[in-house]
């Protein structure tokens, strides 16, 4: 079964994977890569069955597409301001970002969940112009600004709260306060052209399972059902304070390889 997922939550889905083929003997296929680029590789190939996107905005252009069946939502996703450990340009603010020498890191708004985030809080702030003046590299996923800040190679990055919490040996967090900030939700949804259904909704469903939910905040993800920082269940999108730091001893860091400005370096299909 052809699962499409956003590259930000590649270790979780990977987890989530290997449970539900123990549990029903299923075999998951992900292909892991910038949510826009994902919906273009569904409208390219024609085939798959589940899409699982980084934001509700890409899930509403599938649903617009008649893609998708009616989608289900799993998880918060929190932006968060990343730095390299030690935080040595001592960036505490979004408006930090907008300071002399300083180097950015954003996701590609037309690739990439973050990216179109990170360009609507800049909005918000009345910072994208002067904060697009310091941006280095506009990457196609979230985990290419993670391997950025681990090599030092940029001074900050808005990355999702999830990825700070997986590169906690390798970055500080800095978090963005609740009127400044735009929370999204990670939606799933069977592929409208899935040729295997049944499995397609039972793999829906098992993402809302406990075990699931055990897997999604051990990768630093809130669960839909929790109320986060009073955002209600049923808004999509709000302001919301992140807790300011995380600990690296009781969470796995990532590893950075070369950066490189291809778009493709995360793009990646994974077997279980």
């Amino acid at each position: 079964m052809a699962v499409y997922c956003g590259a930000g939550m590649s270790k979780a889905a990977a987890e989530i994977g290997v449970l539900f083929e123990k549990k029903y003997d299923i075999a998951i296929h992900y292909s892991f890569a910038g949510s826009n680029t994902l919906l273009s590789q569904i409208q390219i190939v024609k085939k798959g069955d589940v899409y699982v996107p980084a934001s509700d905005y890409y899930m509403e252009i599938a649903s617009n597409k008649k893609l998708v069946e009616k989608p289900i939502t799993i998880a918060f996703h929190i932006p968060v301001i990343a730095v390299p450990k030690g935080n040595p340009k001592n960036i505490t603010s979004l408006e930090d970002l907008a300071g002399n020498n300083i180097r950015i890191g954003l996701g590609d708004p037309k690739a990439a969940a973050i990216g179109k985030t990170s360009v609507e809080i800049l909005r918000k702030n009345n910072l994208e112009k002067q904060v697009n003046k310091n941006v280095v590299t506009r990457t196609a996923t979230v985990n290419e600004l993670v391997v950025y800040l681990g090599l030092n190679q940029v001074d900050a990055a808005v990355i999702w709260e999830d990825n700070a919490v997986a590169a906690a040996a390798k970055v500080d967090l800095v978090p963005i306060p609740r009127d400044q900030n735009r929370v999204e939700t990670i939606p799933a949804a069977v592929l409208t052209l899935s040729k295997q259904k049944k499995h397609a909704r039972r793999f829906i469903d098992f993402l809302r399972s406990p075990k699931a939910k055990e897997i999604l905040e051990k990768y630093g993800f809130k669960p839909y059902e929790k109320d986060v920082a009073g955002c209600g269940l049923r808004v999509a999108r709000c302001a919301f304070k992140t807790s300011k730091s995380i600990s690296s001893t009781t969470h796995e860091s990532f590893s950075p390889q070369p950066a490189t400005r291809n778009s493709q370096l995360f793009t990646m299909r994974r077997t279980y």
